[in-house]
């Protein structure tokens, strides 16, 4: 007798249970009914989404501390962890620099501004004052200053990514020439502290559809909807535009690595679905780092490129700009020459690089860019106010699928990719598993869920092993280690 087939309310409330990505989803839909039913609640509901970041962000700097130390541990090669670097660096750039000209291509055809004859005496200046808090952007010398660390334990307290990699890469190197006999505790150290900050990775996520429905009532309350009908064209004209750079990157994936982006996407669903409904990349740096390193991205290529890649590979960020300068100029009714236009270019280049973390950092770059041409009055970006947070998941979305495209690349790029296994793994033949549930349930036992993971950690360790050779020939012992939990 065949097992009775669970009824269609039975397998949605199991879904609800068990899927990460219904949670928020409906925590999504639910969080925009709210925003526009009761919009008063903007305020009240919007800690929950804040409070979320706050966590997150707590242990992203100790994890790519400890991922990329440990990397470069493992890698036993530092002229290797030296040319990812190069590599990621050529690719952000090149990507970066394609989306300024897509977006600058689709604002001449399409002319999201034109006809708005808007009279840039009339905008209230001020209010940029207010969301830049009257910050600026870092000059060329400041930026480079910046990712130096000043000291060990502000690079941490301050959240700066680039001082902690500049750090780990520091650490890292040392262990690589003092070798594993002169300092054998550190790297194991560092790997317990990686699980436990997975760990910890693992509890916050569990908050995430509180965080979502947060975040969209927020939004949706405090904005309204009718943003949507005054800005429509522009909107529609970003969306569009980062979807056709997606595309061009899905096709820059297949060519390079023969991995496809859509299945990526599935693979990462719910990550994405978080970024969008939470507007911020860095609440699923820590998620990305696992799936990217089970998808067979080597751990110093994956400690590397994503991290950096938010401050160097702002893709989303840089179609927002340039479309964005064009439909001020076009609203009060400026003309840009082709000349201008290159100008346009060359400064977003080089403010778009400075942009993560700064508040108000899109504003910035937009006065800059302003002040350069010296024809668009710098009050005239005051016109975007209204459009910003909207256009915060496009740039999100954007930003993280260009940074984690360009670790599947690089990595192939510099031969740390295991192909087949990312293959296998966005295809859906091996489930991933959370990294801090991978202990064994008994003695000499081993859980169906828990067999990729075993599986995942074997074809790690072999990677590995090819550079134990490296290692042992300036008398170093392959610094690999495997956890007493996998004995049960």
């Amino acid at each position: 007798m065949p097992p009775p087939v669970p009824s269609l309310q039975r397998r949605a409330v199991h879904m609800l249970r068990t899927s990460l990505f219904a949670q928020v989803a409906c925590a999504l839909v639910l969080g925009i009914v709210v925003g526009r039913l009761w919009p008063d609640t903007a305020t009240t509901f919007q800690p929950l989404g804040d409070g979320f970041v706050r966590l997150i962000k707590t242990v992203i700097a100790p994890l790519v501390f400890c991922v990329v130390v440990v990397g470069i541990a493992k890698a036993g090669n530092l002229k290797a962890f030296g040319r990812i670097g190069l590599k990621a660096l050529i690719w952000f750039e090149v990507a970066s620099t394609a989306a300024l000209v897509i977006g600058l291509v689709a604002a001449n055809v399409f002319s999201p501004g034109s006809g708005m004859n808007v009279d840039p005496s009339k905008l209230d200046a001020s209010a940029v004052e207010g969301k830049t808090a009257g910050g600026s952007l870092p000059s060329t010398g400041e930026f480079v200053l910046e990712a130096l660390p000043q000291s060990a334990v502000g690079a941490f307290a301050e959240n700066s990514l680039l001082q902690v990699l500049v750090l780990a890469c520091l650490v890292g190197a040392a262990l690589l020439h003092l070798g594993h006999t002169k300092v054998p505790a550190i790297l194991p150290a560092l790997e317990q502290a990686q699980e436990v900050i997975f760990a910890i990775v693992g509890f916050v996520m569990r908050l995430a559809p509180l965080a979502v429905f947060g975040a969209m009532v927020h939004l949706v309350g405090e904005y309204g909807l009718g943003v949507i009908e005054t800005y429509g064209k522009l909107i529609a004209l970003c969306y569009a535009v980062a979807a056709f750079f997606l595309v061009l990157l899905g096709v820059a994936l297949k060519l390079v690595t023969g991995l496809s982006l859509w299945k990526f996407v599935r693979y990462t669903r719910e990550e994405l679905l978080l970024a969008l409904g939470t507007a911020s990349s860095e609440t699923v740096m820590p998620r990305m780092m696992q799936k990217l390193r089970q998808a067979g991205a080597r751990d110093d290529a994956v400690g590397l490129v994503l991290p950096t890649g938010y401050s160097f590979n702002l893709d989303g960020a840089s179609i927002y700009l340039s479309v964005g300068t064009l439909f001020i100029a076009q609203a009060v009714g400026v003309d840009l020459s082709i000349g201008q236009q290159v100008t346009v270019i060359l400064v977003l280049m080089l403010t778009s690089k400075g942009m993560a973390g700064v508040p108000g950092s899109a504003f910035l770059a937009l006065s800059a860019t302003a002040s350069a041409l010296g024809v668009v009055p710098a009050g005239a970006v005051a016109l975007l106010l209204g459009v910003d947070r909207i256009m915060d998941s496009m740039r999100v979305v954007t930003n993280l699928l260009g940074n984690c495209v360009a670790v599947f690349a690089v990595s192939r790029w510099e031969g740390a990719l295991d192909t087949e296994r990312a293959r296998k793994m966005l295809d859906g033949e091996i489930a991933f598993v959370e990294e801090d549930t991978e202990s064994a349930p008994a003695a000499g036992a081993v859980s169906d869920a828990e067999a990729p993971t075993q599986t995942h950690r074997a074809e790690r360790t072999e990677r590995t092993e090819g550079t134990a050779d490296v290692t042992a020939s300036v008398g170093k012992a392959p610094m690999v280690k495997e956890t007493a939990d996998e004995a049960g």
